[in-house]
């Protein structure tokens, strides 16, 4: 059977279409909620500009959204070549790079973005917040990441978007659940920032004591009672006090979920081994004898981290490792085997400003992914007192740090938090906050009303307003029943533009007059063509129509 051509679907064919078949949900919604396609309650706005003659103009591009937490600042559009989408205030903004980033927002302005950012524009009637939250779940980051298409710069398109599905309540419970989300969030993000202010205090007091320990302060009384002086200090190169061994560029094809575990950068995030962050295996019988034997984690090893987000230091870490267990050394890490340095020394100048600083300052990569090599890093020169100072200064440092674990517990105090707003986006998306009213009219109506909204738009569309398309010829009126305007009595739409107390927008207008559509499609026409009406464009992109006088 031939399929049923999208321009020729009627409003209940369309709600048939819209809703999603039982078979394709994700789990179970509250029983007055719809699942229905994300691209029924957002449209992709195709604006672009050219023009940057305005210096007044904001521009956002991607380093101005933040991985989870939205737009964080913006620049002038002035000076801008390349074309450019445009959006306005109440719009969401979406990167379609590197999805698994997460940056969106609702724009609180207007501007012009990057092409690397979609812009959404929210039904009417459908609460923005609600769908800019939908964007923070793991569901849809999820989907969103598997159906990107690139290896080094991966791209989800505005068609996969549209594509996911989504569990529609009534529009009093989208308010709802965005309370209750704004409400938790804000509780949760006071105990973040208690959190993190009191690591970001232990972290800037260790740092201190590094620098002292790697400058000889620390040692100074020492040296002195042994008859030393920082003569004995030396420099040496990473590479001759430590063996290098770069990682293995397995093959994700062949990740298990038993054997030997692939570590990857995830699993040193900030400084700490973590084996259960996203574990990945190779399983023994698919590897060659020598790969294991040249890329095994073994005790004493230091593994130090090369890749990760541009700018913002989020790599880097360094984790010893303790005792041997069947891991593997994974691309972008790096091992040091101590030879003639004190292993623990050596681990707490990796985990200095002084080695950081020097370690940051070869950086590359593109526009978000930040990169150091490990031929710069074998040739970074460190400060090497002797063997017994070096022991030393490990002996003060062990002791002033034993409440590292306190910082530690911060560490996951903070994780544990970001975990909570992830489980509290879950339950939202399940109607488990309960803030949902059984009682309520079914979405089945709200999607109904955003349908018929969609349906009216695309029909009035159709005139293109003044330029594209030749709506009479469109509407193929016959020569012998072309409407006359000086007979449209009662349907007069001057009248009712006049008689309105505001501009009215097209749809607003189609549905006073009570005509036809394609009636209306070319009295519409005669009038904006007789400059009896005018088109007037607002800030946020809506269009108008406005009466013009006689005189």
């Amino acid at each position: 059977m031939a399929k049923v051509k999208q321009q020729e679907l009627t409003l209940e064919e369309k709600l048939e279409q819209a809703l999603v078949p039982e078979d394709e949900w994700p789990y179970e919604a509250p029983g007055n909620w719809v699942w229905t396609r994300l691209g029924y309650l957002i449209e992709v706005s195709k604006e672009k500009c050219e023009d940057f003659s305005d210096a007044e103009q904001k521009y956002v591009g991607l380093e101005h959204m933040q991985k989870d937490s939205g737009i964080i600042g913006h620049d002038s559009s002035k000076g801008i070549k390349s074309l450019k989408n445009v959006f306005y205030s109440g719009e969401i903004l979406y990167g379609k790079l590197r999805p698994y980033l997460n940056k969106h927002d609702i724009a609180s302005f207007d501007g012009v973005c990057s092409t690397d950012i979609l812009v959404f524009r929210p039904a009417q009637i459908t609460d923005p917040k609600f769908v800019n939250y939908f964007f923070d779940t793991d569901n849809f980051i999820g989907y969103a990441v598997s159906n990107s298409k690139g290896i080094n710069l991966p791209r989800v398109s505005e068609s996969v978007i549209l594509d996911a599905i989504i569990p529609l309540p009534p529009i009093a419970e989208q308010q709802r659940i965005v309370d209750r989300i704004e409400t938790l969030s804000v509780n949760l993000d006071q105990a973040k920032e208690l959190a993190q202010n009191a690591l970001d205090t232990f972290e800037t007091r260790k740092a201190a004591i590094l620098h002292k320990a790697f400058t000889g302060e620390l040692t100074a009384k020492w040296r002195e009672k042994n008859g030393l002086g920082m003569e004995s200090w030396e420099e040496k190169s990473l590479k001759q006090v430590a063996e290098f061994r770069t990682g293995y560029a397995f093959d994700s094809k062949s990740f298990a979920n038993d054997g030997y575990q692939v570590i990857r950068m995830g699993n040193l995030y900030n400084g700490i081994l973590d084996l259960t962050r996203n574990p990945v295996f190779i399983l023994p019988g698919t590897l060659d004898d020598s790969i294991v034997l040249k890329y095994l984690i073994r005790t004493g090893d230091i593994l130090l981290t090369l890749t990760g987000t541009k700018y913002k230091r989020d790599y880097g870490y360094t984790v010893l490792i303790n005792e041997d267990g069947n891991m593997l050394l994974n691309q972008r890490i790096v091992s040091l085997t101590p030879k003639i340095v004190e292993p623990n020394l050596l681990l707490y100048y990796l985990r200095s400003d002084m080695f950081r600083d020097v370690f940051f300052s070869n950086e590359t990569g593109g526009v978000n992914q930040g990169n150091v090599s490990s031929k710069f890093v074998e040739n970074i020169v460190i400060p090497y007192p002797s063997l017994s100072e070096q022991q030393e200064i490990v002996r003060i440092l062990d002791g002033l740090f034993k409440k590292e674990q306190r910082a530690k517990e911060l560490c996951d105090v903070i994780d544990k938090i970001d975990l909570m707003k992830k489980a509290i986006l879950a339950r939202a998306f399940r109607g488990e906050l309960k803030t949902n009213n059984p009682e309520e009219a079914s979405a089945m109506e709200l999607l109904k009303k955003i349908l018929n909204e969609k349906f009216v738009n695309e029909e009035i569309k159709k005139i293109n307003f003044i330029t594209k398309i030749d709506v009479i010829s469109q509407v193929e009126v016959k020569q012998n029943n072309i409407l006359k305007v000086n007979n449209l009595a009662e349907k007069d739409m001057i009248k009712l533009l006049n008689d309105s107390n505001r501009n009215l927008s097209p749809v607003e207008l189609y549905r006073k007059t009570n005509m036809d559509i394609d009636e209306f499609y070319a009295i519409l026409k005669e009038y904006v063509d007789g400059g009896k009406i005018k088109e007037v464009r607002k800030a946020n992109g809506e269009i108008y129509l406005e009466a013009q006088s006689e005189n």
